[in-house]
């Protein structure tokens, strides 16, 4: 019987980039599910694929290949790979999403007023006194000042800026937002804040999240279930503490032996991968992973793992998940 608390599904999204040395492959094939009101947490390196995979859903690039469903208020699954211009135009408020730079993502031109109000005059939800009301309610609530409304972005720090792109995210009234390393560019300090504003604004306004970031530390705390991304391939997903305690991919392995442990006397030993991350556009033959995985044998050298389910919702993409015994973190 079919779940209809999915808001998102993603089946074999590919995104190729045609170059003179080759195909790159940045996502391919690419499937999974996000529950209305829940977190999924994209993790992986850098150029793995995380970011292309968030542009692909809300078709800021094109994809290649593959479904992208998407539930609509009456309750029907459409593809947004597959709808016309103008059809998608009336998508758009429904899904939007928060930058990773804060600065770059903001149009040094406009005030606060006009970049908080252009969704809401583009999709005619507001315009006049009624808009400027909206945009004072929206401020508020991502937490600046309504004084403010009439500088322009160079005028705040990071974080206020970033709060700026949130409250332009939500002033559609999205249903799903993509968030793009959202804190990876703030300090540490303000990490924290806009980390617990996502938080609270996701409850407040009954919001979904695509989360994509490279801090596992963040993933763990803001995500219900984490996808582990490798050269445009997910490699491994599963809820959150399920991933975190009991991984069944070596790369997952690696990656939470580099979190940072509160406490001192949690020992684990930390897996320094030998290599670089694979080319997208040269992969490796087989697992793309097998060149830098310790556990590596002759099959993962001639044959793709696909990706299945090793246990009840916990999905994993090694030809040996079943017989090595991972260091996870320890509660």
């Amino acid at each position: 019987m079919e779940n209809n608390n999915f808001l998102l599904k993603v089946n074999n999204l590919k995104t190729y980039f045609y170059l003179d040395e080759g195909i790159l492959k940045a996502v391919d094939g690419v499937s999974f599910k996000i529950e209305k009101e829940k977190v999924l947490g994209l993790v992986g390196e850098s150029g793995c694929g995380k970011t292309t995979t968030g542009r692909c859903i809300l078709r800021a690039i094109e994809p290649t290949g593959g479904e992208i469903l998407f539930r609509t208020e009456d309750n029907k699954m459409v593809d947004i790979a597959r709808l016309e211009k103008e059809e998608l135009r009336r998508m758009r408020k429904d899904m939007q999403m928060v930058f990773q730079d804060p600065y770059s993502s903001l149009d040094p031109r406009m005030t606060v007023l006009d970049i908080i109000g252009e969704p809401l005059l583009v999709n005619k939800i507001a315009r006049g006194r009624q808009l400027e009301e909206k945009v004072k309610d929206l401020v508020k609530v991502v937490g600046l000042n309504i004084k403010h409304l009439k500088r322009y972005p160079h005028a705040f720090s990071g974080g206020q800026r970033q709060r700026i792109g949130i409250a332009r995210a939500l002033a559609p009234n999205p249903k799903l937002v993509v968030a793009d390393e959202p804190v990876s560019a703030l300090d540490v300090s303000v990490q924290a804040q806009i980390l617990n504003l996502l938080q609270d604004l996701q409850k407040e306004f009954h919001l979904t999240y695509l989360f994509i970031a490279h801090d596992l530390s963040v993933i763990e705390h803001i995500s219900d279930r984490v996808a582990v991304m490798y050269v445009g391939k997910i490699v491994e997903l599963a809820e959150t503490e399920e991933l975190f305690l009991n991984p069944t991919h070596p790369y997952t392995e690696a990656l939470l032996s580099a979190v940072p442990k509160p406490d001192p006397r949690l020992k684990m030993e930390r897996i320094i991968l030998a290599g670089e991350v694979a080319n997208p556009a040269n992969p490796p033959s087989g697992c793309y992973f097998h060149p830098r995985c310790r556990y590596a044998k002759e099959p993962c050298k001639k044959e793709s793992p696909k990706l299945e389910e090793i246990s009840p919702h916990h999905y994993v993409s090694c030809h040996f998940a079943k017989e090595l015994s991972l260091q996870g973190i320890v509660a």
